[in-house]
């Protein structure tokens, strides 16, 4: 052990000499640079020195403008000796300073330097005002004469030299900490494999969770550049915005429970039930999510809205009745997200060992009974698990209270105006961290309540059946619920295909196939791009999820909380802050990724690791440990073990992260607007952009096929993923 220690210590400081020597010549090399495009800059004004003196200070005024916050000039009359106070004009705060440091002998040597025609760099930087700037000395040298009539000095902004220092310390500090972690793991760990899923989450979470999460944190508390807590004085102070804090509070607390409700009816009847119709329930339990989130909200206001068409047709017109507000949103938002529960649920429940049923039933307890003694508190953690992300869903949507909120105001909402509308990105940051509070508390709820109990069915191979828990009445009764609900989003699409037909729906109803081809033909670059994003991101995300929630159920290690929460913070994120943030962290060095489609694919697996990660821990948290350790036994390795034993037991969560990541991915809106390109476009921004001005037949035909084409990788998904036969279950 201590060999390998030395060995360890003498790699790691033979990397830090050879790091030291790039990280040197990479610093003194771009400040070369830098410092040389300053001189050029310096050479190029004086040639423009005027040749009459009453010209000069109309000159002076015209560089100040141009120049900006870039660099400032300032003019030294003549040549004054060391010591003397000069008089100097040009930029107030740089005259002052060359009024005062005429003894310097950096400042004299500079004007020593000009008055022999030389352009002269100060080595040290000066203050200027409150700045920190680097001096240039320069002849003033009158094209007519070819006299000095003095020095110009120029002042130039330090703060990219020193953001390219600041950041390459930070290159250089993460390079050596990830080399240190690899021959860590693989010198010293007992398990590397695991060391090194660690390392990469931790990264994965560091790079693309913390440090844009920072960089909007960072811009709260400044102001002018300066540090300031202003914006959240002004933000806790104002009655406005702690408003659309209870707002957000008391949808998302509605829009969770009666999701979570409508998703465990959906769920329970698929999984534990006879009910007839299981695929066309299935179907309809996740057409919901595939589609953009306002298309829902459009066919609620075409419809329901003050002027909809059934609204006139019961006569509700003028009666007060309005379905703006909290209990329109909690309506489009519970029919828009209770598939966040039934797909999260339905993973659950087919993994519960129905042999306690069974014995329960046989030990003569009525359904009623075992349903609420069994299967309900085995549901317990994808009960939680569904409420808390449909929960967060609801507190980060803005694009359904945009169209919907009436006079209810939400955080998300305010937030995005704040970003877009009034162009303050601290406030719309502010707000949208001030999110994070509810959304951490549930989360800590949630696992201090999962963690009290042992929720463990799965021993070894888990039944093949399921006793059939409902009588009759209750079949026909829940029966009624879901096919009331199915009926309601089939009235709520009906409209958005009827839309394809007409030229232009609640304008003019005129039947017209134009909106078909036009749609087709505009939409074919954001079609193919749409979907090879959405391809490239879901496997990633599904494997990721179910890595990290195999290592937060089955490893202790430090820093697993933190790990946990960094991973699952982004589901609470308002999309526009996620894609403001990762604009802000990533468009300048030593990451550059805007405008390409890593950033894109990147944001889909970050924003929607949650949903896998929630679904894998809690069907992991059905499965004894004991399984993987027999595996361990007979000398499997951590890789075999997930591939061969994990992944197959977990295989409904599993895919249902696949499924929920694609369809998230076909329909994302919020942070993607911000990240799409001229070259990488998305769908959803152009049905979403059609829909803003008013061409509601195009966005209809282009969520039409936005809804076939999820549907067909639905198809291909459940044939290339097979469900695993020991958790398929005959009711009976």
């Amino acid at each position: 052990m201590k060999k390998k220690v030395l060995h360890f210590v003498l790699m790691l400081l033979f990397v830090v000499a050879v790091g030291s020597w790039i990280y040197t010549s990479v610093r003194d090399e771009f400040l070369k640079q830098s410092r040389d495009g300053q001189r050029r800059t310096v050479e190029t004004i004086t040639t423009g020195y005027p040749a009459e003196g009453k010209d000069v200070d109309g000159w002076l005024q015209r560089l100040a403008d141009e120049g900006g916050t870039d660099y400032e000039v300032a003019l030294i009359d003549g040549l004054p000796a060391p010591g003397e106070e000069s008089n100097a004009r040009g930029n107030e705060e740089l005259a002052a300073l060359c009024k005062t440091s005429g003894a310097d002998p950096e400042f004299t040597k500079g004007v020593d330097n000009a008055a022999y025609e030389e352009i002269y760099r100060s080595v040290e930087n000066w203050k200027v005002g409150e700045k920190e700037r680097s001096l240039f000395f320069a002849p003033a040298l009158n094209p007519r004469t070819h006299d000095i009539d003095g020095v110009l000095v120029f002042a130039f902004d330090t703060g990219a030299e020193q953001g390219f220092i600041r950041m390459l310390n930070t290159l250089f500090g993460a390079a050596l900490l990830l080399f240190a972690i690899v021959i860590w793991q693989m010198m010293l760990s007992r398990d590397p494999i695991v060391g090194f899923a660690l390392a990469g989450l931790f990264l994965m979470a560091l790079t693309f969770v913390a440090y844009p999460l920072f960089e909007a944190v960072r811009l709260s508390f400044l102001q002018n550049g300066q540090f300031s807590l202003e914006i959240w004085r002004t933000i806790l102070t104002s009655e406005g915005y702690l408003d659309a804090l209870m707002g957000s509070l008391k949808l998302g607390c509605w829009t969770a429970t009666v999701s979570t409700f409508v998703g465990f009816l959906f769920a329970f009847a698929v999984t534990r039930t006879n009910i007839a119709f299981k695929k066309l329930i299935s179907t309809m339990g996740v057409l919901p999510v595939i589609s953009p989130p306002f298309s829902l909200t459009l066919s609620i206001i075409l419809l329901f809205g003050n002027n909809g068409l059934v609204t006139r047709w019961l006569g509700l017109t003028g009666t007060g009745f309005t379905i703006y507000g909290l209990p329109g949103l909690v309506l489009v938002q519970t029919m828009g997200m209770f598939p966040i529960a039934f797909l999260t649920l339905t993973g659950v429940l087919q993994a519960i060992d129905s042999t306690y049923e069974e014995a329960s039933l046989n030990l003569s307890a009525s359904r009623l009974k075992t349903f609420t003694a069994i299967t309900m508190p085995l549901a317990v953690p994808g009960l939680l698990s569904a409420w808390l992300l449909v929960f967060t869903t609801s507190l980060a949507d803005f694009a359904n209270p945009l169209l919907l909120a009436g006079d209810l105001r939400v955080l998300s909402l305010e937030s995005y105006i704040e970003v877009t509308g009034m162009n303050r990105l601290g406030h719309g940051a502010a707000l949208s961290i001030l999110l994070l509070l509810p959304t951490l508390t549930a989360f800590l709820v949630q696992r201090f309540w999962v963690a009290r109990k042992s929720y463990v069915t799965v021993t070894g191979k888990p039944s093949g059946r399921v006793m059939e828990l409902t009588t009759p009445g209750v079949r026909k009764c829940l029966a009624g619920i879901i096919f009331f609900i199915i009926f309601f989003l089939v009235m709520l699409y009906g409209t958005i295909f009827a839309g394809c037909f007409v030229k232009n729906w609640g304008i003019d109803y005129t039947f017209s196939l134009e909106n078909i081809t036009e749609a087709i033909t505009r939409s074919q670059d954001a079609l193919f791009d749409t979907v090879t994003l959405a391809a490239v991101a879901t496997p990633i995300a599904g494997i990721i999820a179910m890595i990290a929630a195999l290592l937060i159920v089955r490893r202790h290690f430090h820093g697993k909380r933190l790990l946990e929460m960094l991973l699952m913070t982004p589901f609470a994120l308002p999309g526009t802050l996620v894609g403001i943030s990762y604009i802000l962290a990533f468009n300048h060095a030593p990451i550059i990724l805007v405008g390409t489609a890593a950033i894109i694919i990147i944001n889909y697996v970050i924003r929607e690791l949650p949903v896998g990660i929630e679904g894998g821990i809690a069907s992991l948290r059905q499965i004894d440990p004991s399984i993987e350790e027999a595996a361990t036994d007979l000398g499997a390795d951590s890789a075999t073990v997930f591939r061969t034993i994990v992944l197959p037991l977990v295989r409904p969560a599993f895919l249902s992260s696949l499924s929920y990541t694609f369809v998230r991915s076909m329909t994302a809106v919020s942070a993607v607007i911000f990240l799409i390109s001229a070259r990488w476009y998305h769908l959803t921004v152009l049905i979403y952009n059609f829909s803003e001005n008013l061409r509601f037949g195009l966005a209809s035909v282009l969520s039409t096929v936005l809804i076939i084409i999820v549907f067909g990788a639905f198809g291909l998904m459940r044939l290339l993923v097979r469900e695993n036969e020991n958790l398929m279950k005959n009711v009976t």
